[in-house]
């Protein structure tokens, strides 16, 4: 792999991104154009200091998951996608590996729903992407690294989730993620990442490894969809939870919303503004 154009057409790419486009909170004084590192790292679920590497051409041979996510934080069509799977020496994906692409028609979808939290997960249940009200609903994804962007692992370990669940409750959702990781296991049986994620989980959590080595059939989904998120600035919120499904991209799309003239729906509406209002100080 040629590491430097690698690097030379990422860094291009990221300074034609305009902020806004990708839901990045653009500050006042802001000089950069285009993306910054941090922004697209974030975006990509990538260290900073890793697209430093990259960029420069020190760091060579990354993952085709982290080829996949930049092109994907960069909004890449699907040439210089293919463009970009080349540079970095990868075949793009065939049909028997988990898609975790967006398409440009699904993003286009996703950007109507700007100011709605929505988080976007692959068949796997591993995080693909996470607007800037999910983060200020359910807390910051950006910082998530390898199987901490699993959200099987994140419900089984309990790591900053603001869900709340009665314990049968929690059962019943771990039991329903797990039962669809095997059957997404059973669509794909060619995919490597598959199996190592089920081994890594399996290795990690006794809980995991006893839900899938059970016979038992997974639970029926609460019809209601509700669910109750304890956020640390307004309290709890009650929301419909919509989880759609991409078919062809087989991707999931979880969408949060409150009916509109309810105490849940200010609720929802001051923890997305005090959430991105953080951001955009930070920024």
């Amino acid at each position: 792999m040629e590491s430097w154009e690698f690097g030379r057409t990422v860094r291009r790419w990221r300074d034609r991104v305009a902020p806004e486009t990708v839901g990045v909170p653009v500050g006042r004084r802001r000089r950069a154009s285009g993306l910054r590192r941090e922004e697209l790292a974030g975006l990509a679920g990538i260290s900073a200091d890793y697209l430093t590497r990259l960029e420069q051409g020190r760091a060579t041979a990354p993952s085709a998951q982290v080829v996949e996510a930049l092109a994907r934080g960069l909004r890449l069509s699907d040439t210089e996608r293919d463009l970009l799977y080349r540079l970095a020496g990868h075949a793009a994906p065939g049909l028997d590996v988990v898609p975790s692409r967006v398409t440009p028609s699904v993003q286009r979808l996703l950007d109507r729903l700007a100011n709605t939290p929505v988080v976007v997960y692959d068949a796997t249940w591993t995080l693909v992407l996470a607007n800037a009200p999910y983060d200020a609903l359910m807390g910051e994804t950006s910082t998530w690294r390898g199987i901490e962007r699993n959200a099987i692992w994140r419900n089984l370990a309990g790591l900053g989730i603001r869900t709340v669940h009665t314990a049968a409750e929690q059962a019943d959702h771990e039991a329903l993620l797990v039962g669809d990781l095997r059957l997404t296991a059973s669509r794909y049986p060619a995919d490597r990442a598959i199996r190592r994620l089920i081994g890594e989980l399996a290795d990690k959590s006794p809980r995991f490894a006893e839900l899938w080595d059970s016979d038992a059939p997974a639970p029926v989904p609460d019809p209601s969809k509700r669910k109750v998120i304890d956020h640390p600035a307004v309290g709890r919120i009650t929301l419909d939870c919509d989880t759609l499904i991409v078919a062809l991209d087989d991707l999931r799309i979880t969408v949060y919303t409150a009916e509109p003239g309810t105490e849940d729906a200010e609720r929802l509406a001051l923890a997305v503004v005090l959430g991105t209002q953080t951001l955009v100080e930070r920024d």
